[in-house]
């Protein structure tokens, strides 16, 4: 089966709403979407389609810091390896279901090194 690459923030939109599908129901992250943070969905998928299209097609729509986001929520619930390597391995996964191409390939790439940046930085705080 042809799968295209991410091509705009529609594609995006489908990654991110199967990706958190995924995350909500899972047993080693979903706590934190579900239980941690009561989170109004609609209000932040918004929000997410800006990261990524920001990181991927380098479009200036996210303004928020997203590495305090996560330091709040170590604050309320640590985040530890298993936590990141959960959430990395259902990124790539949802990405090679929906997608293949140099940009879905850069969208591993980069998931890869904000989860490494985001666990220094948890580790040095």
């Amino acid at each position: 089966m042809y799968k295209k690459d991410l091509e705009n923030r529609h594609d995006i939109e489908q990654l991110i709403r199967a990706f958190y599908a995924k995350l909500t129901e899972d047993e080693v992250v979903g706590h934190f979407f579900t239980e941690v943070v009561a989170i109004d969905w609609e209000a932040h998928f918004p929000i997410m389609f800006d990261f990524w299209e920001s990181v991927l097609f380098h479009k200036p729509t996210y303004r928020r810091n997203a590495m305090q986001i996560h330091l709040d929520l170590n604050a309320k619930s640590p985040l530890r390896a298993e936590h990141f390597n959960r959430w990395l391995s259902l990124f790539e996964e949802t990405v090679d279901e929906r997608f293949s191409g140099e940009i879905a390939h850069n969208a591993k790439t980069r998931a890869r090194s904000i989860a490494t940046m985001m666990q220094i930085k948890i580790a040095n705080q």
